[in-house]
């Protein structure tokens, strides 16, 4: 076997050490070691070593940097006008069926204290449903709202994948088609020592990790998913990640000022709740959009104010965007030459093995990850477009098992945004001072998506339910 053409290649490459225990496995442990090697452009890591790893790592570029424009939504000095017709312009999209759904799912609930993928973990307030069953709904209910079942792409890992898939399946995929419903796995790249050695998790095993949200451009592409978007006339893909249930993942005005603007990609913010909050900055940098991330922008910048006394840098990046079938495509391409995203570098402590084959956890950080980031292509797209949108509205993320961002500040945050569209339509809902419901509530997504939604399912009611003991409206 060591006359194996993967095995000589990288030998040649300076990687043999990926192999060194390969006589001491079984066939099947071989197999398995091979179909990992099998996965690594070795010229790409050859390529990342002298870049990332060679000397002095470069920081991030802040000159001629300039917080980036934004279209205001109407309540804050935006146009009411604009944004009707991208609304109707988004509309028109969906009934076009021009339009498909993107979530980016690879991640597990381990931060969560959930054995399990993410997806898979419940989170609405009163019937807990999992994440997955809120987005189905939505699209479904677009979909029956348009005219056009919509096309969902779901981008797994190698560790959730089969659970993902067989999740779908046990639930009958939520009430949707399972032919529009396409699973694939993310990509992975190797972790590699700080002199661009690969390095083994285990006697067998390559220490892979997945390639960054970022690589869900590459993925789309090798999965054939471009592919079946163009023969479907799909040509606007609405990218979101798997732990954010407020998302409006079929907005048709966010599609409407994509599509009107001639955007490749465009992207939601929200104003930052406070100077230091941890999200991306969306600015501008010589003529082009980029985000900069919160560990990158000096905190005297990100304490500027404005003169009306805003923060300069305020638009917050929540990795909700729109994204063209075609930019995709050239941004995952291959060919010398072609623009592409650039990895970055993250230092961790990686669990490995020795020269003899012993197990290492280190504690300090002996290696490095490769990871791609998805808002890295801003500056690629032409005409890239940022709206605003309220938080409350599109953002409650579910990241920590307690605090911030957890499963119950998220469950609070949807009983604060079904009460206030109850409100809207004379409801008499009692709440706290933040907004919060006395008692729970759901509206499920095929009841209502959005306000505008749910106020018509409302005013079609002949009687309208009390909600002092809590209501589910489906």
């Amino acid at each position: 076997m060591s006359k194996h053409p993967l095995i000589q290649k990288f030998t040649a490459a300076g990687q043999g050490q990926v192999f060194a225990f390969f006589d001491e496995l079984d066939s099947a442990a071989q197999a398995q070691l091979l179909a990992e090697a099998g996965e690594i452009d070795l010229a790409e890591v050859a390529g990342l070593t002298r870049t990332l790893l060679g000397g002095a790592a470069a920081g991030v570029d802040l000159t001629d940097l300039a917080p980036a424009l934004y279209e205001r939504l109407p309540e804050n000095g935006g146009d009411a006008a604009a944004w009707a017709a991208a609304r109707a312009a988004g509309e028109a999209a969906l009934r076009a069926g021009s339009v498909a759904a993107f979530t980016v799912a690879g991640g597990q609930g381990t931060r969560l204290g959930y054995d399990g993928p993410k997806g898979t973990f419940p989170v609405t307030p009163v019937k807990r449903k999992p994440l997955f069953q809120v987005f189905a709904e939505k699209i479904r209910a677009a979909g029956r709202r348009y005219g056009r079942p919509l096309h969902w792409f779901i981008m797994t890992s190698h560790a959730n994948h089969a659970a993902t898939e067989e999740f779908f399946h046990a639930h009958g995929h939520f009430g949707l088609e399972p032919a529009r419903v396409h699973f694939f796995r993310q990509g992975r790249m190797p972790a590699v020592d700080f002199n661009g050695r690969i390095l083994l998790e285990s006697k067998g095993s390559i220490a892979l990790s997945p390639d960054g949200h970022g690589g869900s451009l590459r993925a789309l592409a090798r999965s054939g998913a471009l592919d079946l978007m163009a023969r479907e006339g799909i040509d606007t893909l609405s990218y979101f990640q798997v732990d954010n249930p407020l998302v409006r993942c079929v907005d048709p005005a966010f599609i409407g000022w994509h599509k009107l603007q001639g955007s490749e990609m465009s992207s939601k913010m929200v104003p930052k709740a406070h100077a230091g909050e941890k999200v991306g900055h969306f600015c501008v940098q010589r003529g082009k959009t980029v985000v900069v991330e919160y560990s990158d922008l000096p905190a005297a910048m990100q304490q500027e104010k404005d003169d009306t006394g805003r923060l300069r840098y305020l638009a917050g990046s929540i990795a909700i965007h729109l994204l063209d079938r075609e930019f995709i495509r050239r941004m995952a391409s291959a060919d010398e030459g072609t623009q592409r995203l650039a990895f970055h570098r993250a230092d961790k402590k990686i669990p490995t093995v020795d020269a003899a084959g012993r197990p290492v956890k280190p504690d300090q950080p002996n290696g490095v990850k490769f990871e791609l980031f998805v808002f890295d292509a801003l500056p690629f797209a032409r005409n890239p477009v940022v709206i605003e949108t309220a938080r409350a509205d599109d953002f409650s993320p579910v990241k920590n098992a307690a605090g911030a961002d957890s499963p119950q500040t998220c469950r609070d945050d949807q009983c604060r945004q079904f009460a206030r569209w109850l409100k809207a339509q004379g409801a008499a809902v009692s709440t706290d001072a933040s907004g919060l419901p006395d008692a729970g509530l759901e509206v499920s997504p095929l009841f209502g998506y959005d306000e505008q939604t749910f106020a018509e399912a409302w005013a079609k009611l002949p009687l309208k339910p009390a909600v002092a003991d809590g209501l589910y409206l489906e």
